[in-house]
């Protein structure tokens, strides 16, 4: 088992917290444009009150553990390691009651080519658990909004994780996923379900647009978010989702798997 101490230890030297490789003028920039409503850094959430980039601030100081002070407006920001083990206890503990009553459990990731190998890990851990982990959906063409216009993509599972990827593209492993923040993935795969007469999630797992856009109608979500994805986080503090764990979305795959151990040992699913 990794002890507590020890997951601190390495989330500070894999700089998954503490000082990270995300900019403050990243951060900041995703303040403006969620105080803005523009849907790049909404996520598909639909706040309920109105968020001004003070509040803003003032939240993700409190989340996150990032300077609150607005005059601080470069460098590196940072995560306080321990608000990220407060939020992995609480993610672990929803797997734990996922577990339980083995609920039908979907996944799916805006950052495939990093956190693939950990959402896979916990669907394998769920799946021998007893839970379903749909699949719904597999092949489905999506039109998203990128900064080079609208594109079309194919929504696609590795392991019972959903991604989106470009038609064509493919590669060994199936880690060719693309990065995206939108909730049009996880739309249209609820949509699939409930088209089919099948059994909806009772938990969505994963990041970006999956969390937000799950939560937003209402399913039980969780999931991981950088110091640059405030709308998980006012989807935390206004109740649409269940726990957003603060940490660097963005380093190397292998850095999360000790992440992946300690999730699955305190959700007791540790096989």
């Amino acid at each position: 088992m990794l002890s507590t101490g020890a997951l601190r230890a390495h989330l500070l030297a894999a700089r998954l917290a503490g000082p990270v490789a995300t900019s403050r003028e990243a951060s900041l920039r995703s303040y403006r444009l969620f105080a803005a409503r523009d849907p790049r850094a909404t996520l598909g959430l639909s706040p309920e009150r109105g968020w001004e980039e003070q509040d803003l601030l003032r939240l993700m100081a409190d989340k996150c553990g990032v300077s609150g002070d607005p005059a601080h407006v470069s460098g590196p920001d940072v995560i306080d390691p321990e608000r990220t083990l407060a939020g992995l206890e609480a993610f672990a503990e929803r797997l734990s009651h996922a577990a339980v009553r083995r609920a039908p459990v979907l996944f799916g990731t805006g950052h495939p080519h990093r956190l693939l190998g950990f959402y896979a890990e916990l669907a394998d851990a769920l799946s021998a658990a007893g839970c379903p982990v749909l699949t719904p959906a597999q092949g489905r063409c999506i039109d998203i909004t990128t900064r080079f216009g609208v594109r079309m993509y194919r929504l696609g599972y590795v392991r019972g994780v959903a991604m989106v990827r470009e038609p064509g593209v493919r590669g060994a492993g199936g880690d060719t996923g693309a990065h995206t923040h939108s909730p049009l993935p996880v739309r249209v795969v609820l949509e699939a379900v409930a088209e089919g007469g099948g059994r909806l999630p009772e938990l969505v797992v994963g990041d970006h647009g999956w969390v937000c856009g799950a939560g937003q109608l209402g399913i039980e979500a969780i999931g991981l978010a950088d110091t640059d994805d405030p709308a998980l986080f006012v989807g935390e503090a206004e109740g649409r989702v269940a726990v957003a764990v603060p940490l660097d979305d963005a380093v190397q795959s292998a850095y999360y798997r000790p992440l992946t151990r300690y999730v699955l040992n305190r959700a007791c699913l540790s096989q």
